[in-house]
């Protein structure tokens, strides 16, 4: 039997979850389907610095604003930029009045499923197919081989969404950075001096289009984004199941940087994550299509060089249930509200990371990362 649900959110992130949240919060269900199998089934990424422009009004609307401060990261909006000589250059100390506290993805993403009604999150539903059926209904099938129908659809599937074909032909582009990214379990006890250059928040050294972006997460552990200016092949041409070839391998990219540096990947323990940077076209948007719409990464997928994307789908999913409550009834009205926000938005932070991308990277990747810290 095909089961027909009212709001179907595709996509268990941050942006899906507010997304639910919000609409529950106002009284409006909704229905999420995730394609892990449980909420256990991997780790979900390191620490967020989440903004009080746009992450932090989303947990507001979600009502789940005091649940996020007591998840921050104390310390965490420390800051430190070091050449490739392990000489620091700018630093600044986490004085507790910033204004993007850090936080643990995991933890954060907890807080969220927490907060959602029993039964409202399907686990283990990896969509493989969508059509419209007409009067803004559409069709999804799933991986395990059921299908629902629904009203509104809601793709926040993230960077190689589903949903995205039903409104647009637009697909992710490599962007010429790749990540490396590695752990230190027990830096301050094997590694005191790695750890030491890192200090309590985040880091990065930059120098020759490549650098290490680092940060201490909430267990005293450091994790490490090796990032190389490289072929979108060059990857594929490292073994990284053979741990000591792959990070002799990428330790050949810093030949001359500081050993302290290097420990970064040499040091490391456990898997090796090798991961591509993609994005979607700056500006990237869609004409007003009957019951579907994007949130996240689906709708303006960036680089994560200002920090925005888990913000803005947090965002995005908040702005979204604000206007489907906004307009009771009239799901048209409300997708035609949201979108009309939700492009300008996306699109003036995916220029800034565009940027922040080439200045990172540019031949002169430290002086302009100087500079900007410095003017702000």
């Amino acid at each position: 039997m095909m089961n027909h649900y009212p709001i179907a959110i595709v996509g268990g992130g941050l942006g899906g979850l507010t997304l639910a949240r919000v609409l529950q919060v106002n009284g409006v269900e909704a229905a999420l389907f995730e394609l892990e199998p449980d909420a256990e089934a991997r780790t979900q990424g390191g620490m967020l610095d989440i903004h009080d422009d746009t992450g932090q009004p989303a947990l507001r609307a979600a009502g789940l604003y005091d649940g996020f401060r007591t998840l921050v990261h104390e310390g965490g909006q420390a800051f430190r930029l070091v050449d490739s000589s392990g000489v620091v250059r700018f630093s600044q100390e986490d004085d507790g009045d910033g204004g993007r506290p850090e936080v643990d993805r995991g933890q954060l993403r907890q807080l969220l499923l927490d907060s959602l009604a029993p039964g409202t999150v399907h686990w283990g539903k990896k969509a493989t197919g969508v059509r419209a059926l007409g009067g803004g209904e559409h069709e999804v099938t799933f991986a395990d081989g059921t299908v629902i129908t629904t009203g509104l659809l809601i793709g926040a599937d993230g960077a190689w969404s589903k949903i995205r074909s039903l409104v647009s032909a637009a697909k992710p582009s490599y962007t010429g950075i790749s990540f490396v990214e590695t752990d230190l379990r027990e830096p301050d006890a094997g590694y005191a001096q790695a750890a030491a250059l890192i200090g309590g928040g985040m880091f990065m050294s930059l120098g020759e289009n490549k650098g290490f972006l680092a940060h201490r997460e909430t267990d005293g552990s450091l994790h490490v984004y090796t990032a190389i200016t490289a072929s979108e092949d060059w990857l594929d041409i490292i073994d990284f199941t053979d741990t000591a070839t792959a990070k002799k391998t990428v330790l050949a990219e810093f030949g001359s940087w500081h050993e302290n540096l290097r420990a970064l990947v040499g040091d490391a323990g456990g898997e090796i994550v090798p991961r591509r940077i993609y994005a979607l076209p700056v500006g990237h948007s869609w004409a007003r299509t009957p019951g579907v719409t994007l949130l996240g990464d689906a709708a303006h997928l960036m680089s994560p060089f200002a920090g925005e994307g888990a913000n803005l789908a947090m965002f995005d999913g908040a702005e979204l249930a604000r206007a489907i409550v906004a307009h009771p009834g009239d799901t048209e009205a409300a997708l035609a509200a949201y979108e009309a926000e939700l492009f300008p938005r996306g699109e003036n932070s995916a220029a800034e990371s565009a940027a922040n991308l080439e200045s990172m990277f540019g031949d002169d990747g430290l002086d302009a990362t100087l500079a900007f810290f410095q003017g702000h």
